[in-house]
């Protein structure tokens, strides 16, 4: 839990600890491997379903919203190779402004 607070706080210091366990938690069993704990931007697949079933569905909003906001953390996080997906969740409710619905 501890290396995922620091990965967050890399990119917003005063982010939640408790908001960030809710991510771990959403995310589950998908944090286990290390394939499907990373969000790879340079797959079209990827940001689709981050898109889906994140923005979309757990976070409520539009798919043009939520398309951007991914486009939006991927440029964000360009320098880090391997982007974190509990980050990455994170970045996304933060930039929809929707980081007290999840």
């Amino acid at each position: 839990m501890a290396d995922y607070a620091a990965d967050v706080k890399k990119y917003d210091a005063g982010a939640s600890d408790e908001t960030i366990t809710k991510i771990v938690k959403y995310l589950g069993i998908a944090l286990r491997n290390r394939d499907s704990s990373l969000v790879s931007c340079s797959d079209p697949t990827e940001t689709a379903r981050v898109n889906e079933k994140w923005c979309q569905k757990k976070l409520g909003v539009s798919a043009s919203d939520g398309e951007a906001a991914v486009e939006k953390v991927c440029a964000m996080m360009k320098g880090d190779n391997s982007k974190s997906r509990v980050t990455f969740y994170y970045l996304c409710a933060k930039e929809l402004g929707k980081l007290d619905s999840i």
